[in-house]
């Protein structure tokens, strides 16, 4: 299925690699008690044909729990259905810290500006396995604007 809009590298060269250094989100599970959980998160992937896929993603942070997550179901695969808003597929993660998390995969909705050229959450976003995704804040490198 066609998207309404494309994801594009900025300049000469729409598609390519990038990476998200500096990127943050908080999250709620199991392990955590359903307290909130912020760390630093770090994608990585490649733009081609005007969508993203993710086939890497680092976690860290101050928290205990920022270093044990395991990143599942990647490729999560980015789709922009407008020039504002999309979807990011096979969102999840497991921790075997008692009480283990396995979250999802589940596919989720997420915000764009082509103004902070940056990726968001309008809303917490819940993953199947007692899990959401309350903030999220990324900033591809090179810079990337939906079309």
């Amino acid at each position: 299925m066609a998207s309404a809009a494309s994801i594009a590298i900025d300049g000469a060269n729409p598609d390519g690699p990038f990476t998200t250094p500096g990127g943050t989100i908080t999250v709620r599970s199991p392990s955590s008690f359903n307290q909130p959980v912020t760390c630093n998160i770090n994608f990585s992937g490649n733009i081609a044909g005007g969508v993203a896929s993710i086939t890497g993603a680092t976690v860290s942070g101050s928290n205990a729990l920022c270093n044990l997550p395991k990143i599942t179901g990647l490729p999560w695969t980015l789709s922009a259905s407008s020039t504002t808003a999309g979807t990011v597929t096979n969102v999840g993660y497991t921790i075997s810290f008692f009480p283990a998390t396995n979250c999802g995969p589940t596919t989720i909705n997420v915000a764009w500006s082509n103004v902070t050229h940056s990726l968001s959450l309008s809303t917490p976003q819940t993953l199947s396995g007692g899990c959401s995704v309350d903030v999220l804040n990324a900033k591809p490198s090179p810079q990337v604007s939906v079309i």
